[in-house]
């Protein structure tokens, strides 16, 4: 075979490939999440609630790194529906500036993902999953700190550690500096979100943002600083979903609708802790909440 032939024969086995992929997948649902342990439980949530109330098989691909990958992968349709943050969605992908309250955030996010990207945003879940600054709780109580603006006075002699998103989006580091005239002993460290906490408790550093939905929160003593200039947006965790999946598979938005309001903050905490501090594992986790809450 020659060298053009062999090419050319590659070639038609790429294309071939492209086809299959980008296939409509009438059977299935294919379901995705970011890159950490809410994010793995909400797309396991919604995986398992479409397998029990619906006759649809559900693919699982999970760890998408963070937001710009996931919102590139249900344009590209290489998944149907993963779990989002409204706060999230307005600032990193909408590009608008993180203000409003809870019903004006979500409004503007679903209207916009419905206009510019053909994509549904569901019922909230229940819960608002907000940065949290954290500290240790002994240094909370020892230096009387409540507040993110108490602590600016202790912050230059301060070590800062942040996730690479946190750093980028417009609702992250800088414009949380700005607000709060935050200084720190040296530049923040870039650290996977996983290790956020643990991190501050060793005493690695002294100030980490992480969410308030933590599950190692109260478990390592840690203390969440009130955002007392109100800087962060509301973050109620809602599902995205192609409208072309609704439209092939309305039985989804019934199933997704039914838990809507079901997962409170107190409960989002409990599940992430079951899966980070008791290394339980997710799917049983997650077994174990749904047939609660359908009691």
């Amino acid at each position: 075979m020659t060298a053009q032939a062999t090419l050319r024969n590659l070639f038609i086995l790429a294309f071939a490939l492209t086809l299959i992929a980008c296939a409509p997948r009438k059977d299935r649902i294919v379901v995705g999440s970011k890159n950490f342990t809410e994010q793995l439980i909400l797309g396991e949530i919604i995986a398992q609630q479409i397998e029990a109330k619906t006759h649809l098989q559900v693919e699982r691909r999970f760890y998408l790194a963070g937001s710009y990958i996931c919102h590139q992968a249900i344009l590209g349709g290489r998944i149907d529906i993963y779990p989002e943050y409204t706060g999230t969605a307005l600032t990193a992908i909408l590009k608008q500036k993180p203000e409003g309250n809870r019903e004006a955030v979500y409004q503007t996010v679903k209207s916009e993902y419905a206009r510019r990207f053909n994509l549904s945003v569901g019922e909230p879940f229940g819960f608002n999953d907000t940065f949290a600054i954290e500290i240790r709780g002994e240094d909370a109580r020892r230096l009387g700190l409540k507040t993110i603006s108490q602590a600016a006075a202790y912050t230059p002699q301060w070590r800062a550690g942040f996730g690479y998103e946190f750093m980028e989006r417009p609702d992250g580091y800088k414009g949380l500096a700005a607000t709060y005239g935050l200084r720190f002993a040296a530049p923040p460290r870039i650290m996977d979100l996983g290790l956020l906490a643990r991190a501050l408790k060793d005493k690695q550093i002294d100030l980490a943002a992480g969410n308030t939905t933590d599950g190692l929160i109260p478990a390592l003593d840690l203390f969440v600083l009130d955002d007392d200039k109100h800087y962060f947006p509301p973050y109620e965790a809602v599902p995205i979903i192609r409208e072309q999946t609704l439209a092939d598979h309305p039985e989804v938005k019934q199933a997704l609708d039914e838990l809507a309001g079901k997962i409170s903050d107190h409960d989002m905490q409990q599940l992430n802790y079951a899966v980070d501090g008791q290394h339980r594992d997710v799917k049983q986790v997650v077994r174990d909440f749904l047939r609660g809450s359908r009691q």
